[in-house]
């Protein structure tokens, strides 16, 4: 359990910072999702899950 809250947790953080420092970009960026196709929101999806997982398969490789 607490390494899926420690997850939740970097995932909130990063996401306030975002909305924080940067919140005109973050309008800008969701307009931009608007106006794609839902194949092409779904590609992105679809490589950021791709990119999350390797990352946390190399985190856990250096970690043993």
């Amino acid at each position: 359990m607490t390494p899926i809250l420690l997850g939740l947790g970097l995932v909130l953080v990063v996401e306030g910072l975002a909305w924080a420092l940067a919140p005109s970009l973050l309008v800008k960026m969701l307009e931009t999702l608007r106006d794609m196709t839902p194949e092409q929101r779904r590609l992105a999806g679809l490589v950021t899950l791709a990119l999350g997982v390797a990352l946390l398969w190399m985190a856990r490789l250096t970690t043993l």
